[in-house]
């Protein structure tokens, strides 16, 4: 492979995103200086599962990772797809391998049908609730429809997990162009609030809280309770509750929030936890997630500070046609994720700031991404 198509980055930020990338360009990439100076330097567990899962999708990708462990090479292969089976290890949630799936899926030879087990809610990564409320629906705007579904065969708790979700997505040629900029009234506000191994009451303590809360502003507020018992509870006792608001234009703005079980003060991921709340009732998890479902909706996007990125994606990968969204705030991992799409496909966003609604429009246009892995009949 030419040399100028090898891309190199220093560091372990970004990981998922920059292979996810590869895949898509047909750019390898070499990622180096990851943790060197930490007391177990290299990969992670979750990091080295997730390359083992790109590796049972993809077909002649190759992989080559040092003996420290501090450096990864990646020459990217075809998306195949098929029937895949994948065990998450318990340091990560399913959502971290669902999301980077979500986007692969569509773009493989054939449907995606993926079996993942493991953690499926926590204060960490997206849950299964949220992919398959938001995500899954906000793929049918670019023409993946027919076949699309995540379905919940068993929950999973921190710290043992033993959930297990099955994604099936339908393979398509190309995707379709999107304007996407009218966020429109909010109309009704859905939610799912579950329990594991623990009395179903926590569930119902939860939608009180929350229904109590959002009551004051729009009376249509259904919040769904999840109880699951026997097998089907997987392995730790657990409660979380996702909320999403859909408005007269069919946006979808979502927030979570999940019970945070105690762990050690050398667990690696406290460092990194984008919402470590503590919450000592079911009460105050559902007010802390009414309130941030208020905040998300006030910012006035057409899309959720959540699934940002994956339209970006799309519009980026789309036909050669002028995609545009609205954003109420770019987040710190768009914006990295924006400046490596300009890298990868060499597709550049026009920012356009709104100041009567504080928010931003993103335009661009498709690179024209073709599936040439599909059959046509």
């Amino acid at each position: 492979m030419n040399k100028k198509q090898v891309l190199t980055f220093e560091g372990h930020l970004h990981f998922r995103q920059r292979l996810l990338l590869s895949l898509f360009s047909g750019k390898a990439v070499r990622i180096n200086q990851i943790r060197p100076e930490d007391d177990h330097p290299g990969l992670r567990d979750y990091e080295a599962s997730f390359i083992r899962l790109l590796e049972k999708v993809t077909n002649g990708s190759i992989i080559e990772i040092n003996y420290t462990g501090t450096s990864v090479y990646f020459v990217p292969g075809i998306i195949n797809g098929g029937t895949v089976q994948h065990d998450c290890p318990k340091s990560r949630a399913v959502g971290y391998f669902l999301e980077p799936m979500v986007a692969l899926g569509p773009f493989g030879k054939q449907p995606l049908q993926l079996t993942l087990s493991g953690i499926t809610n926590d204060n960490v990564d997206t849950s299964v609730d949220l992919i398959r409320t938001v995500y899954l629906p906000q793929l049918m705007r670019f023409g993946i429809e027919g076949g699309l579904e995540l379905k919940i065969l068993k929950r999973g708790a921190r710290p043992l997990g033993g959930g297990q979700v099955r994604l099936s997505i339908p393979n398509v040629r190309q995707l379709k162009a999107v304007q996407f900029v009218e966020p429109g009234l909010v109309k009704r506000i859905r939610g799912i609030a579950y329990c594991t191994r623990i009395s179903p009451q926590m569930a119902n303590r939860m939608q009180e809280s929350a229904r109590s809360f959002l009551t004051r502003y729009i009376p249509d507020v259904y919040i769904y309770t999840d109880v699951f018992k026997g097998e089907e509870s997987g392995l730790s006792p657990g409660y979380a509750l996702s909320l999403v608001a859909e408005t007269d234009t069919n946006c979808l703005i979502s927030t979570e929030c999940a019970y945070q079980p105690r762990s050690d003060k050398e667990d690696e991921l406290l460092d990194c936890l984008a919402n470590e709340y503590s919450f000592e009732t079911p009460e105050d998890l559902g007010s802390q997630c009414a309130r941030q479902l208020l905040t998300e909706i006030s910012k006035q996007g057409s899309v959720d500070t959540l699934s940002q990125w994956i339209n970006l994606l799309f519009i980026g990968l789309g036909p050669e046609d002028v995609g545009k969204l609205r954003i109420g705030s770019l987040t710190p991992f768009t914006i990295q994720f924006l400046r490596d799409m300009e890298l990868f496909l060499g597709v550049r966003f026009k920012i356009t700031p709104d100041k009567t609604t504080n928010t931003i429009v993103m335009s661009s246009l498709g690179v024209g991404y073709v599936n040439v892995n599909k059959k046509v009949t």
